[in-house]
């Protein structure tokens, strides 16, 4: 049983007449952390137990027997930038691979406050009474000054962290545009080697044009708030064109009628949208992750997704697919980290930088010179045009 302030002795609890209502009370007990008892303090001289290290073949065993501890310590392995790790990071994955690709793909996207976590929650939980095996990978978005992140989404699935089918990991997006994580593929193919049956990718709140993750999942679902637009806001390009299905979440109480005429809306907006991945018809639903109404219809809408694109081969080209936006991407990173780790490279950035901000050249200039350095042959360097006229004929 979880211990709450209010089961503390001394704790003074609020009279009936300022009394909370019941729902926001519940709310309230849900989000506050057990009361955790203080460790003793360690003998002093006692060294700390050290975590012992894993080679590639304790990580792979570990990893397809199911064991969480391993899983949890691989993906923190695939996620580190340590040279060192990375090398026996791709060692593991080059020997999970072929465990790999058996699981249900499915990206979940809204804008903040559409209830992703609420969602996941719900049908998370009803997938795993269904006997089904679920991992979900949560990206929580990071800071762009300290460059930090909450990962609170463990403290927003309670019920669903009980549930001894499901795995949750939340990440960090770091720098990384899209909604998602940068190692994100590397561990939807852990979690399918441990043996998942369904990969929930649960993205930050995105965009129109932020939709990375289309690009590494199957299903692609868009959860909506109920009056979240009209026809002409359906109709926007992006990312509602990208979705296999949209979903109208809060549907129940007062919100129930509207969420309904919001369906009704994206419905009538998405014949005008070309669907996401023919054949398929890019359905739109309502269901609250409160009632548990039209949460077994989502799960129904997915099954029958698989059913019609597996047998004719669409979902083996989807995978090859996403392999090949994979490959783009890693070539993108690693060809932008050589460019900057280039001899010479950071004080000609610094120059050009400060020749920029002065109003001596352009930025289309300044890149030109460095990409200029960057293709000079080894042991020659393209020295930077020197601004000595004054200003540029740009600015004059």
């Amino acid at each position: 049983m979880t211990t709450c302030a209010e089961d503390l002795p001394g704790t003074p609890l609020p009279s009936a007449a300022h009394a909370a209502p019941p729902e926001r009370l519940t709310e309230t007990l849900r989000v506050l952390p057990p009361v955790v008892p203080p460790a003793a303090p360690a003998a002093a001289g006692t060294p700390r137990p050290r975590v012992r290290r894993l080679s590639v073949e304790d990580y792979v065993e570990g990893v397809r027997r199911g064991d969480r501890t391993i899983l949890a310590r691989a993906i923190t392995l695939i996620e580190s930038s340590a040279p060192a790790h990375q090398t026996l990071a791709q060692a593991v994955l080059r020997q999970l691979l072929p465990h790999t690709g058996k699981a249900r793909r499915i990206g979940i996207t809204g804008a903040p406050g559409v209830g992703k976590s609420t969602f996941i929650e719900a049908f998370g939980c009803y997938l795993c009474r269904q006997g089904l095996q679920v991992a979900v990978l949560a990206v929580d978005p990071s800071s762009n000054r300290a460059g930090g992140s909450i990962l609170g989404d463990k403290t927003r699935m309670e019920q669903l962290c009980r549930q001894p089918k499901a795995f949750i990991r939340p990440s960090p997006s770091g720098k990384t545009l899209g909604g998602v994580a940068r190692k994100t593929r590397e561990t939807m193919l852990l979690c399918e080697a441990a043996g998942f049956d369904v990969v929930l990718v649960e993205t930050v709140g995105v965009g129109q044009s932020e939709v990375a993750v289309r690009s590494m999942v199957d299903f692609f679902l868009l959860l909506l708030l109920p009056g979240a637009g009209d026809e002409l806001q359906g109709i926007k390009k992006g990312i509602v064109e990208n979705a296999d299905a949209v979903l109208v979440t809060k549907a129940d109480g007062p919100l129930r009628q509207r969420a309904e005429q919001t369906r009704q809306e994206y419905a009538t907006a998405l014949h005008y949208l070309a669907p996401a991945t023919p054949p398929w018809k890019t359905p739109v639903a309502a269901c609250s992750a409160l009632t548990g109404e039209g949460i077994p219809a989502v799960w129904d809408m997915i099954q029958n997704f698989y059913a019609l694109l597996e047998p004719a081969g669409i979902l083996r080209q989807l995978r090859q697919e996403q392999s090949r936006q994979w490959l783009a991407d890693l070539i993108r990173e690693e060809l932008e980290a050589r460019f900057y780790r280039l001899p010479g490279m950071a004080a000609a950035r610094a120059r050009l930088e400060a020749a920029l901000l002065r109003g001596e050249i352009t930025a289309p200039q300044a890149a030109q010179e460095l990409l200029a350095l960057a293709e000079a042959p080894a042991g020659r360097s393209t020295a930077p045009s020197s601004p000595s006229h004054g200003k540029n004929e740009h600015y004059d």
